[in-house]
């Protein structure tokens, strides 16, 4: 999907239609191996013996769900759109 890079939308902040900037999320590094419950799990794991948690079995998702995020060009603020599952999105 392409979509422009400038659009016309309503600012909540500003309280009127301004030029907003589009830009996708992208999400920041994953810690979620530095958690207590992960660490722990990873024990458990080690040496010899069964599988302590069933192995999941379910089919990946294709498409990754894309956010959009709309900054004011007046106040700075920015707003997340609708996100959506999508192959390809482009910004030109």
């Amino acid at each position: 999907m392409n979509a422009p890079k400038e659009t016309r939308r309503y600012c909540p902040h500003c309280k009127q239609h301004q030029k907003m900037k589009r830009t996708v999320y992208k999400p920041g590094k994953a810690r979620e191996n530095m958690a207590a419950g992960w660490r722990r799990y990873n024990k458990k794991q080690r040496g010899y013996g069964t599988q302590s948690k069933p192995v999941f079995h379910k089919n990946a998702k294709l498409n990754k769900c894309t956010l959009p995020i709309f900054t004011c060009s007046v106040c700075k603020k920015a707003w997340h759109g609708n996100s959506m599952r999508i192959k390809k999105y482009e910004i030109q």
